[in-house]
């Protein structure tokens, strides 16, 4: 059963940790909902930990100056953990198996900027490296945009690294295609994928261990079934769903319940715990 609530404040003092997505919770991608800004002011009342889990395939630093950007005062949160960062993580522990990758990246540079700090080599010849570096896709990118790539990937059995398995996100109201979509149409031409971020375990347990809360006192707040909410479900951590999200076109404010249901039987995963139309 889903419990349809009013303002997330009506079940904070059930918790010790809330956990916020970024995209589709606290903004559309170009600007923060104001209902957001206003629940998180009123959140300070509580004595909670804040953070934030994004599918970013940017570092953690880098996305705290981008939500500062937006509007929010990132001194609320107590950590902000991204795909990003684990994937960076896994490079630095000597755990990431390439040491020459090819670049797919939002904007130029981004790669660049990420690999920092590691012996990891970026380079714009395909024939020249031994992984690639799946990070962001320019807006307007068709789903078989880096087939070339792609099958040059293949041909040398390239791994590919996915720093963010989202499908897709929001851009100013409207939605874009997200990098998980050439990550998966690798994996269905035969490619070794390799994926960091939400729903995947090891960026919960990331993110616990820093809020150094017990799983059943956190609730993590999403947009995605299929992301954020079976994520913190396998972590076991309380759900709640933002209907305004990815799922708006797909939920009808007249049967909430029953939809919510047939979406989570449909992703094979429970139901969330609690709803509310965004946060608020």
């Amino acid at each position: 059963m889903v419990v349809l609530i009013d303002t997330i404040t009506d079940i904070a003092d059930q918790f010790d940790a809330i956990v916020f997505d970024q995209w589709g919770v606290l903004h559309d991608g170009q600007a923060p909902y104001p209902s957001a800004l206003q629940a998180l002011s009123r959140l300070k009342a509580y004595a909670l930990k804040l953070g934030v889990l994004s599918n970013s395939g940017k570092r953690a630093a880098l996305n705290a100056n981008r939500i500062k950007t937006k509007g929010f005062d990132i001194t609320q949160f107590d950590t902000i953990m991204t795909s990003g960062e684990a994937l960076w993580n896994k490079f630095a522990t000597g755990q990431g198996h390439a040491t020459c990758v090819f670049p797919i990246e939002g904007h130029p540079g981004d790669a660049a900027n990420w690999s920092l700090g590691l012996k990891l080599t970026i380079t714009e010849m395909i024939d020249q490296a031994d992984g690639i570096l799946l990070m962001g896709l320019p807006d307007g990118t068709r789903e078989e945009g880096y087939d070339t790539v792609l099958a040059a990937g293949l041909g040398r059995a390239m791994p590919l690294y996915c720093s963010n398995p989202d499908l897709t996100s929001p851009r100013g109201g409207a939605y874009v295609m997200s990098p998980g979509v050439l990550a998966r149409r690798y994996a269905e031409m035969g490619g070794t994928v390799h994926l960091f971020g939400k729903p995947h375990p090891e960026i919960f347990a990331a993110m616990q261990g820093a809020l150094q809360c017990a799983p059943d006192r956190i609730l993590m707040v999403g947009d995605s079934l299929h992301h954020d909410i079976q994520g913190a479900q396998h972590a076991g951590w309380s759900t709640l769903l933002v209907r305004g999200g990815i799922h708006a076109p797909d939920i009808d404010e007249t049967r909430i319940e029953d939809d919510i249901h047939r979406l989570a039987a449909a992703a094979q995963i429970e139901p969330p715990t609690f709803s509310l139309p965004d946060l608020r």
